[in-house]
């Protein structure tokens, strides 16, 4: 018997949709097709836009994103359901997280913004679609993220284990887990956000391909030092954060008077950052075994740094493993999380998210949009 739900995201990174059809009836979801959308050049160029300063970007220009990106999800929908050879009417459900613009968490009244309308989805495909899975966990008192957390402890737990899966999106999140049950989930600060935005203002690509440039320049420990006195990195969990706090703006108003004649070594900084908020919280918890995942396992130069720090307080050898040995591919390890929701949504499963986001009381999570 098959379970078909079509899972989408678009990330931090901002580079365009990663699409899944997967299978939940076995033990291990099976991926039946994947596939990441780069967006067309008008909605790279209205998010970057709208990431360098959110709060000047205009209504009616948020408004007509919103639109696009529903469509360009609802056609990438449609698209990886052909790639896997089956019609929507073999899908039971769709979710889409979409593109998130807004989370403020720590306002006097905590808010979160998802874009990409889910009813445009659901009328491209003709597929039930479920979208917007943050709020309610939010108005349950919660943080509304991170969520990943949620399908590490599904599927990536092992008994007898105390293991960390670490997502390198353009944001970094963690979850502690023992044996199946989750101990903790928090956003550790920026994964590739940084670089991403750093690179494309010296190169005509989007990231820095395998950590390369990164891995030729030389890390500023008096920069270094200053990045890391920022507050967040001392905040106890439950915590999220995004690009709207961890901005262009925010980097901006950091970058030393040198960073313009030396822009490689501000990169090799922004890596070890990057690197040193990751381990940092793990480095005195006893771990069995990492697991990482996100675009940023293609960034060997990251990779390599977390997996020298964490290595560094374990002398024996800690194994750092892709999620991909352990039954989810690592590009696709969210893509897959939001179909697995989708399917608790329409469940009517409430999901006990206070480990992770602090929400006082499990939740549906998810809002149901029928085709």
């Amino acid at each position: 018997m098959t379970d078909l739900h079509v899972g989408l995201i678009s990330g931090t990174s901002m580079d365009g949709i990663d699409a899944v059809v997967v299978d939940l009836a076995p033990a291990r979801p099976e991926v039946l097709a994947s596939n990441t959308f780069e967006f067309p050049a008008d909605i790279h160029s209205a998010l970057d836009t709208l990431r360098a300063d959110p709060d000047q970007f205009p209504l009616r220009a948020l408004g007509w994103l919103d639109a696009c990106l529903g469509q360009a999800l609802g056609r990438a929908a449609k698209e990886i359901v052909a790639n896997a050879g089956l019609h929507s009417d073999q899908i039971s459900a769709i979710g889409s997280h979409g593109q998130t613009v807004l989370h403020r968490i720590d306002s006097d009244l905590s808010h979160t913004l998802q874009i990409g309308d889910p009813s445009r989805i659901a009328e491209i495909t003709g597929i039930t679609t479920v979208a917007d899975f943050r709020r309610a966990d939010v108005a349950a008192g919660g943080q509304g993220a991170p969520l990943a957390p949620l399908i590490h402890a599904a599927m990536l737990g092992q008994d007898e284990e105390r293991r960390a899966v670490i997502n390198l999106g353009g944001i970094a999140n963690i979850t502690l887990l023992k044996d199946h049950a989750i101990q903790a989930g928090f956003d550790s600060g920026p994964a590739n956000c940084f670089l991403d935005l750093w690179y494309r203002r010296h190169h005509p690509d989007r990231f820095d391909h395998q950590g390369q440039w990164a891995s030729e320049g030389k890390i500023d420990a008096a920069w270094l030092h200053q990045l890391l006195d920022d507050p967040y990195f001392g905040k106890p969990p439950p915590k999220s954060t995004g690009i709207e706090y961890f901005s262009a703006r925010w980097l901006e108003q950091r970058l030393p008077k040198w960073s313009n004649d030396r822009p490689q070594d501000i990169q090799a900084t922004l890596a070890e950052f990057s690197a040193r908020t990751l381990a940092g919280p793990l480095s005195a918890i006893s771990l069995d075994r990492v697991l990482i995942c996100g675009g940023g396992v293609h960034n060997h130069d990251l990779v390599q740094r977390i997996s020298s720090h964490l290595n560094s307080s374990n002398p024996n050898g800690l194994p750092i493993e892709a999620t991909d040995s352990h039954g989810l591919p690592a590009d696709h390890v969210e893509s897959v999380l939001f179909a697995w929701l989708a399917a608790q949504r329409l469940a009517g499963v409430r999901l006990a998210t206070n480990p992770v986001t602090g929400a006082v009381k499990s939740v549906c999570l998810g809002s149901i949009y029928s085709a």
